[in-house]
């Protein structure tokens, strides 16, 4: 009985367990750093997605050498360390949060904010091959999921701390970010595809959708590489417009009673 419920399954109880301690623990950072200098609210962002990046090759490590992984994975070839770059529209956000935080930048602060939290919630609800099913007190295990929860509180810490605040005029520049970084991605595929040196790559999942339910009808509908995945902006528009409404609600209503207090004074 005390071995099932390791087994990590999406939306199981163990799942659940996790995710609600990882948004305490954003809660509580939250809390710690209310009053805090920019600087340091910066510090601790950028200091939590070095940690996670250091800890994403830690966890490809201990899969190089997972003979169950490469076995699970032999019909995609098997391990291969040119296939795990973080490159994935999830694990990209280590290396661009800290930049869109030191640089100031509101179209990657807006990328991060918006495409971490997503992007890594999809790879939870949706895990590939190895990471479905089975403990997660195995290293692959601890790994994947770990590295992904935090990619998914650091997305949302950009929020929380006070470093970004969703504004409807940044949404044309979001979109424009995501297709820069997507083609960027893509022309990346090409290279080690050509080169050899990853005759699979498939990051952004820019060449083929590997099966991916949602991706098949996009390709149905833009049977090109790179170009199916432009309908996916019919999805990323409406839940930016979405998390973004709230915010200017309440900016407005502030706005509005500041000039109530203005007037009275």
């Amino acid at each position: 009985m005390q071995n099932d419920f390791w087994i990590m399954r999406p939306f199981n109880t163990l799942f659940l367990i996790v995710f609600a301690a990882f948004l305490a623990l954003l809660v509580i950072a939250s809390l710690l750093l209310r009053g805090k200098s920019d600087k340091a609210r910066r510090a601790v962002l950028v200091t939590a997605c070095l940690v996670t990046f250091f800890g994403f090759f830690v966890y490809k490590y201990y899969i190089s050498i997972d003979a169950d992984y490469d076995r699970i994975t032999a019909n995609m070839g098997g391990f291969n360390w040119w296939g795990e770059l973080p490159l994935h529209l999830c694990n990209i956000n280590m290396m661009l949060i800290p930049i869109a935080v030191l640089r100031r930048s509101r179209p990657l602060l807006s990328f991060c904010f918006f495409v971490a939290p997503l992007g890594a919630l999809m790879a939870l609800v949706m895990p590939g091959n190895g990471f479905d099913g089975y403990s997660l007190l195995l290293p692959r295990m601890i790994g994947y999921y770990g590295t992904h929860f935090m990619i998914v509180i650091e997305g949302l810490a950009i929020v929380c701390f006070g470093l970004y605040r969703p504004k409807f005029r940044d949404l044309p520049r979001t979109v424009l970010a995501a297709l820069l970084i997507a083609l960027a991605i893509f022309g990346v595929n090409m290279l080690l595809r050509w080169s050899g040196l990853h005759p699979k790559a498939n990051y952004f999942f820019s060449v083929e959708t590997e099966g991916n339910f949602l991706l098949e009808i996009f390709y149905k509908w833009i049977p090109v590489p790179f170009l199916y995945l432009i309908p996916a902006l019919l999805i990323l528009v409406p839940y930016m417009a979405l998390v973004t409404t709230p915010f200017a609600v309440a900016d407005r209503v502030k706005a509005k009673r500041e000039r109530k207090e203005e007037i009275r004074a």
